[in-house]
């Protein structure tokens, strides 16, 4: 198997792609991201560009509802925008088809996303879950589930394989479990084999943008940090970019 290292890995050709970390809520600095990366865009133009969003949109931060809104319109407007799935949407819709109180969305920031769609949970009530998760699904619109429901779990530019959690050393990429791609952790975090593509990636927050030679990881916590982190690759080259407020 060809495998590549971060320094000699290269994006696409005629392709500027930019990678944004897990924003759980905090919609005021993905639009500053945003505004970050249409000013790169606009210093110096490149010849195409994408936009791949790693996951984790929900859960943890106040703007759940606000940032699924800005990524749905994001996509209408230019189909350059694109996004992942993590494992806080797939809990989230989760919790939405059966009301689990114990899942990662009850355990893991689930009462900020519901404040968010206006509907108070406490989860350490059971009548309250019950009657909460009713509410829920009446006011998450069938837009924001559908949105999360067509998130695909990974993509691959250049010599770059983009996904929310992380890979399964030792298996193609192309046989990655859907599970592992949203969930993994130690197995993919300690391994410090070479990789066919370098993987970006999210899911494990870190208190600075994390590089390795196989690996790079985008969480650095924004939710409770007030840093959201990305990445632009352009070519060969490749820069970190910050948005704080």
């Amino acid at each position: 198997m060809k495998t590549v290292d971060f320094k000699h890995a290269r994006g696409p050709d005629k392709l500027r792609v930019y990678a944004i970390g897990d924003v759980h809520g905090r919609l005021d600095l993905l639009q500053e991201m945003h505004r970050r990366i249409y000013m790169e865009n606009e210093k110096s133009p490149p010849f195409d560009w994408v936009v791949v969003h790693l996951g984790d949109y929900v859960d943890r931060g106040l703007h759940s509802c606000g940032v699924i809104d800005f990524l749905i319109n994001g996509q209408r407007k230019n189909h350059r925008i694109l996004a992942l799935a993590g494992n806080h949407e797939v809990g989230f819709v989760d919790f939405l088809n059966t009301g689990d109180a114990y899942g990662v969305f009850a355990r893991c920031g689930g009462r900020q996303t519901g404040l968010s769609y206006g509907v108070n949970i406490d989860f350490n009530n059971e009548l309250s879950v019950a009657s909460g998760h009713e509410a829920l699904k009446r006011a998450v619109p069938n837009s924001h589930l559908n949105f999360i429901r067509r998130l695909p779990r990974s993509m691959v530019f250049g010599d770059f394989f983009f996904c929310h959690a992380g890979i399964r050393p030792g298996i193609a990429l192309e046989r990655q479990s859907q599970e592992d791609l949203i969930w993994i952790r130690s197995e993919f975090l300690d391994d410090q084999r070479p990789h066919s593509k370098i993987i970006i990636h999210g899911h494990t927050p870190a208190t600075e943008v994390e590089i390795r030679p196989n690996r790079i990881n985008l969480d650095t916590g924004a939710y409770a940090s007030g840093r959201l982190s990305a990445i632009m690759i352009d070519g060969p080259n490749k820069t970190f970019l910050e948005a704080t407020v």
